[in-house]
């Protein structure tokens, strides 16, 4: 007998270092409780109740050093309390907070008793296998073996079961009958049996008969000990009520304050305001402010750090214990903050921290231990640490490594934290955790185990995996875990943010008490437990380690790495869990890696990346820092994607190839292509701040990117690589393979990072050319590739091995990857983005480290250690990875935003208009250009529409190929081929028709809708007269004219702005064919129009205000000048000014100089730089404009020759030419004897004169090159003109002034062919208004007679009256005061025809239009005079849509509504009043090219029957043709030489066979399928369903009351935005359906099987199916929340006044339509409402969140009521005011995500408001995504605005159609990405 009593005070303290087998308690008052221990007939007494204990069956499964040497008091009354109700025999529920405290008191309870445990850690992947039975193989036969809970009731053991919470529903009630009444039926049909009844039946049977019946029974010292968290509050399975009610609970809640107050410590006062701290944490309050729990078993390691280091900060401290700033929200820190400041803990500020590591060095005194000097202040402290068993290693010696302050602080705490704890490292992506961690490794000697965490990984693969021995049995394999836990290694687990709670929940005990039970019964004991346990029962290690139990070794340890917790995060929101929770504050103390400083990264970096060209490393720091700083989500999520990782890969990159583009890195890095849009702009707009936008470098384009193989070196562009020299030839790809610059461009890219080691991937959309990029990148570098396809199933298992059972015995097969890591092939894995990113992130560690563990127990290694069971990575192994882009549609995983920064991304994209031309080209090579061009442009269109968000399907090059290969059938009908798809979906179907339509292919038209003008015969040609010039005689005929030079003053230049706006050019071709070749409008306001066409560059000048438009004739853009300051409207528009304009020649391409004709101003301007120069010819005319008299004289322009940069100027009824000279600057005045009425340029040296009044001609020679010297030497030729008849002397009153007189002759062809007459001669084509065109002969060369031959009209022009029936001919009537100005004439020499457009009164209609046919409204006729064929046609010039209301100004201008031009050879450009600008094929022999083009582009569907034909060769010979016999009973005949009409015979007369005389068609097999019999629907049948529609429409209108004309109102704004309804909603109910996905689901008892459970399969389990199903949401996760959307619109009176102007109130009201229509039907997802800002306020309810409307009638209310508000309204501007407020409101709610859209008119500054000041408000609140959307206002107002704005925050919609545009890409690009 020996008895002990122990009291409490300080010998505590001593006791404790000495190993004792009796254990004492010790509490307040020593005497209230004597516990005593007997060693024979032990009994143990706690207070009054006394237990009996029994010697041990199995004593090592007893726990040993479980009870500490002082029992708080609370502790003894738990152990009473259970005491209790084991006597009793009841099971126990220890309920209560996170951590290892019931633990241990359970175990300590069963120390005191002496009872052996079985200890189950439930989790989510326990089966009811793991409780009851297992099957194990054993020579070739299934054993059942029994498990802890049959081991425990048999053998009378106690059952621990912890985390009843983290199983699965329905595994746990197997125990139930176990519980209740001790029973339990077992699968190999044994029977467990209470003892009462097993004790009864023994009475009347013998042990034998019972065994026989196999009724086993349940000891009475059976119990069961449940561990588990109270579920409402913390996360997991609430407890089913049968398996609640067989239990007694008891709250273990943390040890009380006092209690723990007694942890002796050098520093009292700090311990209790920890405590505090810890007690406030814990309270009910903090968890209803849902801060979670403050781990309070952590506190007494924390102690021991603050004994070693009393200099440590409590901050510091508690950060590691509790990372509040990692965890919590704004709020939440603040809360923290909050007590910490009242328990005087905020003191980070004063500590001193450990700065860093001074030295290490191995203990001498103990075994694993290291010695570790810190650097505090300016002291070192020394301290032991753990060590692992290979040498240790000074701080800062190893060259991988580059320290960092910021890095050597943080190894020094984590040193402090390694004396007593597991760490957890918290560190964003790529930030350098990993290398943190070798780097603590290798410093303290320790070998590293990296076990890479993914998110379904079992509680299996962390521990134990089962496989086969090589006789069939099955066996288990430790996982690497447990192989560390007994080596004493470090283990990295990475990645424990990705992992399930319930798996991770696992290895509590083993970080807790670093104890651990495996699968097959095997034990881990902590160091110290376990040799007390030997000495206790004088075992060896062998005796042990037979029953299976091991030490774990003193140094191991766990290094935990994470990416930080979604601050905040819900349970849906982007779809991941806070995953820091209470339970896992337990389980680690957490260290941050905070970002670096500046300085340090870029230390690090040029460590890193020796040869980086400074500066560029410098600016990218400075934007990566800068993005990081921003509070902007969409910057913040950009910032992660350029981690440190990514930056020094970016550097390296840059040290080898300096002199590359960074913004070019930086976009390829964060994937800039297939951003959303607003990340996009956010990123540019980043880019633009740190001033490195991409300066797209011209030549980079030009660069001659070819590839060549020259003896073994390839060379892609300006990178070489030697050609790898393969053995398995077959593994390397061969593929067809057309360079194209692009693809080039992006190989070459590639190839420099193949060459720096990196790993690859490929994003882009689908059949952009990715594989084929791929292929071809291997085949020229000739390496093998292995290639893996992933898919929704793919499972880590599948991607290393493939696991199969030969003979019993499980064999692997390699995966590719693994094949290609052994041999150093390319693994290219394609669609990486269909398997589940946990799948894939297991690639990391491959790729990081090189390391990886496969499913049968081997590793790969990628150093050249040649350890048993590893593989070695061949130094060659690469892999490249495709995925499509992340986002609608692909709804793929985010491949690029989990594993991104692991490799170097490359974005594919379709090539570039010319580079997809190119490859075209080869793919078809004999489809004709414009063909091809046609579809590039159109395909461009639909992408750019795809990227918008417009259209969801994005076109690529695939298609277009696929269009190309097959273009024999014609264009329109091959389109079709990839557009059916999207036959059924209208919206979509009308924009890809559009788009087609607008690129001219003709998709849907008839070969027979050609609509061309009806040709009229010409009159005969006659010889009407002669022209002689008078060479000789008198001197009044041959006069000289005195000339000077001087040079001109030029003034300026100023320099004005030159706008671009996109041109929207319409194909007119697309429906039906007609002389219109396209037409587009110019953005103009109510102005006339002047214009001039000049080759290749159009150019349109206006003139009310003046300004010039240019655009190329295939151009995307057209480009405006306002010339508004030059000519200021003067006198209130009586001045009304015409502009001429001319285009200058090389080398002045695209300068132009401008006319003014009433003040004889002459501009030069230059499109390119927006200089305008005023050239001022002579020094009085400055002067005499002022005079009233000059006013309403009109100054000319002659230009034919302004491509040889020389103008001549004159003024009507004046008698000076001015020559204008612009390259030398002169002017040369030449005075003239006679007035003049017009001037024509015949040639550079010959100019025809009109004298006013007479009409007399004069023709004045020059000489060529005119100088100062030679003055005075240009002579004037009269010219007499003589009729043909008389001969001589002719009447003046034929004297015709031309309106159009050619400066160059017809080519010989066109001559002869117009005269009927083989000539070859000299000649002008010359065009009056009397005749259609008259061809001069001879003039103006040759001096003899020049023969005149006319086409007369049957009415001179000038007499027709009526010219203005157009129209205008109200208004016009009568203001008609002098001739138009502008004659509308051109000639097209080379197509041999005269165009004029001509009003339709002077058109002789009745001869064009048939009687019972209105004439079109149209602007004008062009009057085509074709020479070739004599005939003249009239083509209608459609009307323009608006017109200035200046109409006497414009009839001043021309006679008709449109201005002609000639443009090129054989077409003419119009331009009407409206802006409008058409251009026309009129050339006879172009038009029929054209027409046969777009005929070849329709196809041959005509509607002629098909007939299908079948070849037989027969063998037999043709004898003689013959009709053949005629059937009478017309049965179809298939060869046999006898019959008429039949099919594939010979001889006779049919179809398909061979020898008959003639085709007989008996009507057998013909297929008719025309499109006009599909047209031709029954009208009954159409009018049927016509009535159909409207009955139902007035019925549903009945049904909400409303008007047919409301609903007609209604139906207007919301037609206007039906598309992006459309389209909005097919991404929401994509983005839904892919919330929905299946998951699978394991364990089940049918489905698929599950190859991780191929060996329970073997032994015969049930449960080892796998199969899709929806996965029940994570229980306790709190329930997903709508996401909150406000939209505020500006119904402020602004909005009424300019709605005339550009319609933008009704544009906010097909916005708000847009709101409503799209979101209905997602009320549970999207809650929305609409709030009005204007002068009465900012909070004018339009709809209310919780009442939106449900029908049409509602919705039109809220848009009445928008117009009503703004037309009543106060004036003023609540803008900032009503956006503060929307978001100060929205953030208070409770939603996942929260919306603010603002539309306003940027009329802010007229209030006095600051731009400034709205970007604040703006980003007011992290939590709410506000965007602005500004409505064009006056100015560039809105573009300023925009520019103080923070990008992708706010858009400017100049034109108003945009505004549903914008909110839709809003939509699309944040709330759906993560929806």
């Amino acid at each position: 007998m020996h008895t002990q009593v122990l009291c409490g005070g300080t010998s505590a303290a001593v006791a404790a270092r000495r190993v004792r087998n009796i254990l004492g308690v010790v509490c307040e008052r020593p005497s209230l409780v004597l516990f005593t221990l007997m060693f024979a007939g032990d009994t143990v007494t706690i207070g009054e109740i006394a237990y009996k204990l029994k010697t041990p069956r199995n004593p090592e499964l007893v726990p040993v050093k479980h009870i500490s040497d002082s029992l708080p008091q609370t502790v003894v009354q738990h152990l009473r309390w259970i005491m209790q109700k084991d006597l009793l025999g009841q099971d126990v529920f220890l309920i209560g907070p996170p951590g290892p405290l019931r633990r241990s008191i359970a175990m300590q309870y069963l120390e005191l008793t002496k009872r052996e445990v079985e200890y189950v850690a439930l989790s989510r992947d326990t089966t009811e296998t793991d409780l009851k039975q297992r099957r194990e193989i054993r020579s070739g036969t299934a054993f059942y073996i029994d498990q802890c809970a049959v081991r425990a009731a048999t053998k009378g053991r106690v059952l621990v079961l912890e985390g009843l919470e983290k199983a699965e529903r329905n595994v746990l009630p197997v125990l139930n009958n176990l519980l209740e009444n001790r029973e339990m039926q077992l699968e190999d049909g044994r029977f467990l049996m209470s003892a009462e009844r097993y004790d009864k039946l023994l009475q009347d049977h013998t042990t034998d008969e019972l065994d026989s019946w196999k009724i086993v029974r349940v000891s009475e010292d059976f119990r069961v000990i449940a561990l588990g968290l109270p579920v409402p509050k913390y996360k997991g399975n609430p407890l089913d009520p049968p398996l609640r009610s067989r239990f007694q609970a008891r709250d273990v809640y943390y040890l009380p304050f006092k209690v723990s107050l007694r942890i002796k410590a050098t520093r009292s006062s700090q311990v209790s305001q920890l405590l505090s701290l810890a007690t406030t944490l814990c309270s009910q309050e903090s968890s209803d402010l849902g801060l979670p729990d403050f781990p309070v078993d952590n506190l007494l390691p924390a102690l021991h750090v603050l004994n070693a280091f009393p200099m440590l900060s409590s901050q510091q401290l508690v950060q590691r214990l509790y990372p509040y700033n990692s965890i919590l929200g704004k709020d939440g820190r603040a809360a923290v903050e909050g007590v910490l400041s009242r328990f005087e803990l905020l003191d980070g500020r004063r500590q001193p921290a450990a700065s860093a590591v001074t030295s290490v060095s191995r203990a001498t005194d103990r075994e694993g231990r290291a010695d570790v000097s810190l650097r505090v202040a300016d002291k070192d402290v020394t301290f032991q640490v753990p060590a692992g068993v290979k040498e240790t290693r000074p701080p800062n010696s190893s060259l991988a490594f580059i320290s960092t302050p910021s890095h050597s602080q943080l190894m020094a705490e984590m040193m402090q934290s390694h004396m007593v704890k597991d760490i957890c490292l918290i560190g964003a992506k790529g930030c350098g955790k990993s290398v943190i961690a070798r780097e603590f490794a290798e410093m303290l000697g320790y070998s590293i185990e990296p076990l890479m965490l993914y998110q379904d990984m079992t509680a299996r693969d962390l521990l134990q995996q089962r496989f086969t021995l090589p006789n069939g049995d099955t066996a288990w394999r430790p996982s690497p875990l447990v192989t560390a836990a007994i080596e004493g290694k470090l283990l990295l687990l990475d990645g424990i943010h990705r992992v399930n709670l319930g798996t991770l929940a696992v290895l509590s005990r083993l970080l807790h008490d670093r104890e651990l039970d495996l699968y097959d019964g095997t034990r881990l004991l902590r160091w110290d437990r376990y040799q007390t346990l030997k000495e206790q029962l004088q075992f060896s290690d062998e005796q042990l380690k037979e029953r299976s139990v091991f030490p774990i070794h003193p140094s191991f340890r766990v290094l935990a790495l994470a990416e930080p917790p979604v601050v905040g995060a819900g349970a849906g929101s982007r779809g991941q869990q806070q995953w820091l929770g209470p339970e896992l504050l337990t389980m680690f103390l957490y260290h941050t890696v905070s970002p670096m400083a500046v300085a340090e990264e870029m230390d690090l970096i040029q460590g890193l990346a020796r040869d980086v060209p400074k500066e560029a490393a410098e600016q990218l720091l400075h934007l990566t820092h800068s993005l990081r700083k921003t509070n902007d989500p969409t910057a913040q999520s950009l910032a992660s994607s350029l981690s440190t990782r990514q930056l020094l890969r970016i550097c390296r990159r840059l040290s080898r190839y300096p002199e590359e583009s960074i913004a070019h890195a930086v976009n390829k890095a964060c994937l800039s292509r297939f951003l959303p849009s607003l990340a996009r702009s956010s990123l540019d707009k980043s880019l633009a701040d740190c001033s490195m936008q991409d300066t797209a470098d011209p030549s980079e384009h030009l660069r001659d990117l070819s590839c060549s193989i020259k003896d073994g070196v390839l060379t892609i562009g300006n990178v070489s690589a030697p050609v790898h020299s393969a053995t398995e030839k077959m593994k390397v790809p061969d593929v067809l393979f057309y360079d194209n610059p692009q693809h080039m461009m992006v190989m070459e890219d590639m190839l420099k990072d193949f060459l720096l080691g990196e790993h690859l991937l490929l994003v882009g959309n689908q059949g952009v050319g990715k594989n084929k990029i791929v292929d071809r990148f291997l085949h020229l570098l000739n390496r093998p590739r292995e290639y893996l396809q992933l898919h929704r199933d793919t499972t880590v298992q599948t991607l290393t091995l493939q696991p199969s059972v030969r003979d019993g015995i499980i064999m692997y097969e390699d995966s590719p990857l693994v094949k290609a890591v052994k041999l150093g092939h390319i693994l290219v894995i394609d669609e990486a983005d269909k398997a589940p990113t946990n799948v894939t992130c297991i690639l990391k560690t491959l790729v990081e480290s090189g390391e990886m563990i496969l499913a049968d127990g081997r590793r790969i290694l990628s150093g050249a250690e040649g350890r048993p069971n590893t593989i070695v990575m061949h130094p060659d192994f690469r892999m490249l990875v495709l995925a499509n882009r992340p986002g609608f549609p692909f709804l793929g995983n985010d491949f690029f935003g989990a594993l991104g920064d692991i490799f170097s991304c490359h974005a594919v994209d379709n090539p570039k208009p010319q580079a997809e031309l190119a490859m075209l080209k080869q793919y078809g090579p004999d489809v004709p250009d414009a063909t091809l061009q046609k579809l590039v442009a159109a395909f461009g269109d639909l992408r750019s529409m795809a990227d918008r968000g417009t259209i969801t399907y994005p076109y690529s090059t695939r298609e277009v190929v696929n269009i190309v290969k097959h273009l024999q059938e014609g264009l329109a009908n091959v389109v079709r081929n990839v557009f059916d798809f999207d036959a059924y979906n209208k919206d979509m179907r009308e924009v890809v028709i559009e788009a087609l339509h607008k690129h001219g292919i003709p998709i849907g038209a008839k070969p027979s809708s050609v609509n061309l003008a009806k040709e009229l015969p010409l009159p005969e040609v006659q010889m009407t007269g002669y022209w002689t010039i008078n060479q000789v005689g008198n001197a009044r005929r041959k006069l000289l004219c005195p000339t000077e030079t001087r040079p001109i003053d030029i003034k300026g230049p100023a320099f004005l702005r030159v706008q671009s706006s996109p041109c929207s050019r319409q194909e007119s071709r697309a429906l039906s064919f007609s002389e219109e070749k396209a037409h587009w409008q110019i953005p103009m306001d109510e102005v006339n129009i002047i214009c001039d066409a000049h080759k290749y560059e159009l150019y349109v000048a206006t003139c009310n205000p003046v300004s010039l438009y240019s655009m190329k004739e295939q151009g995307e853009t057209i480009r405006c000048m306002e010339l508004y300051d030059v000519f200021p409207r003067t006198i209130s528009g009586v001045w009304q000014p015409l502009v001429t304009v001319a285009p200058l020649g090389s080398p002045l391409d695209g300068q132009v100089v401008l006319h003014e004709e009433q003040s004889n101003t002459v501009l030069h301007l230059d499109m390119q730089t927006g200089a305008v120069r005023r050239l001022v010819l002579s020094p009085d005319t400055e002067q005499s404009s002022t005079k009233a008299s000059s006013w309403w004289s009109t100054h000319k322009m002659c230009h034919d020759f302004a491509h040889k940069n020389w103008l001549l100027f004159y003024k009507e009824e004046g008698n000076q030419l001015e020559v204008l000279d612009v390259l030398e600057g002169r002017v040369h005045s030449i005075s003239l004897p006679i007035n003049l009425k017009s001037v024509h340029l015949v040639a550079e040296d010959r100019w025809l004169l009109l004298e006013s009044n007479t009409n007399k001609k004069f023709l004045l020679t020059k000489p060529m090159h005119m100088t100062a010297e030679e003055a005075g030497v240009c002579q004037l030729h009269s010219i007499s003109e003589d009729s043909a008849s008389s001969g001589h002397g002719a009447t003046s009153a034929e004297v015709s002034a031309p309106q159009m007189l050619s400066c160059e002759q017809l080519p010989n062809e066109n001559l002869t062919a117009a005269l009927d007459q083989k000539i070859v001669s000299p000649n002008r084509i010359l065009a009056d208004g009397g005749s259609f065109a008259r061809v001069v002969v001879g003039f103006p060369d040759l001096v003899s007679p020049n023969e005149v031959y006319s086409f007369k009209r049957p009415v001179d022009l000038s007499l027709v009256k009526g010219a203005d029936s157009g129209a205008h001919a109200l208004l016009r009537g009568g203001l008609r005061s002098s001739p138009a100005r502008r004659d509308n004439c051109v000639g097209l020499l080379s197509a041999n025809q005269v165009v004029r457009a001509l009003p339709p009164g002077k058109v002789p209609l009745r001869e064009i239009y048939p009687k019972d046919v209105t004439p079109p409204m149209t602007a004008a006729y062009l009057e085509v005079t074709d020479l070739n064929s004599k005939k003249v046609k009239y083509i209608p010039v459609p009307r323009s849509m608006t017109v200035s209301p200046y109409t006497s100004w414009l009839s001043k201008v021309s006679e008709s509504d449109v201005l002609v031009a000639a443009l090129g050879s054989g077409g003419v450009v119009t331009v009407d009043m409206g802006g409008y600008v058409r251009l026309w094929e009129t050339g006879s022999d172009t038009l029929q090219r054209s027409l046969m083009e777009w005929r070849n582009m329709i196809g041959s569907e005509d509607g002629r029957p098909v007939q299908i034909t079948i070849q037989r060769d027969s063998g037999l010979d043709v004898t003689a043709p013959k009709h053949g016999k005629v059937d009478a009973n017309n049965d179809p005949h298939v060869g046999g030489n006898q019959w008429a009409g039949g099919t594939g015979g010979r001889d006779t007369a049919g179809l398909g066979g061979k020898g008959g005389p003639y085709r007989l068609d008996a009507g057998h097999k013909v297929h008719q399928v025309s499109q006009a019999e599909k047209d031709a629907v029954p009208e009954e049948v159409r009018r049927a369903a016509r009535e159909m529609g409207e009955k139902a429409f007035k019925e549903k209108l009945k049904e909400i009351d409303m008007s047919e004309y409301d609903a007609s109102t209604y139906e207007r704004f919301s037609n206007a935005v039906r598309r992006q309804v459309q389209s909005l909603r097919i991404v929401l109910d994509s983005l839904q359906a892919k919330g929905k996905e299946r998951q699978w689901l394991k364990n089940q008892a049918l489905g698929e099987l599950d190859d991780a459970k191929i060996i329970d399969g073997l032994t015969g389990e049930k449960a080892i199916y796998k199969r899709r199903g929806e996965l029940d949401p994570e229980l306790g996760s709190p329930q997903q929340k709508p996401k909150r959307l406000r939209v505020l619109v500006d119904v402020s009176g602004s909005m009424y006044r300019f709605n005339g102007v550009d319609g933008r109130l009704e544009r906010s009201m097909e916005a708000v339509c847009m709101v409503m229509e799209a979101l209905e039907g997602y009320e549970h997802r999207f809650k929305y409402d609409v709030v009005g800002h204007s002068g009465d306020g900012y909070d004018i309810e339009l709809v209310r969140a919780d009442k939106v409307p449900k029908n049409n009638k509602d919705r039109l209310k809220v848009l009445k009521n928008m117009h009503a508000h703004s037309q009543f309204c106060m004036s003023g501007d609540f803008t900032l005011e009503g956006t503060d407020a929307s978001i100060k409101e929205l953030a208070r709610e409770e939603a996942d995500e929260h919306f603010v859209v603002v539309l306003s008119d940027a009329n802010l500054e007229r209030y006095g408001i600051r731009p400034e000041r709205f970007a604040p408000v703006l980003t007011a609140d992290p939590q709410v995504n506000a965007f602005a959307i500004f409505i064009g206002s006056l100015g560039d107002q809105a573009e300023r605005l925009q520019k103080t704005l923070p990008a992708g925050r706010s858009f400017v919609a100049m034109d108003t159609k945009q505004i549903p545009q914008i909110l839709q890409q809003i939509f699309t690009s944040t709330m759906l990405s993560s929806a």
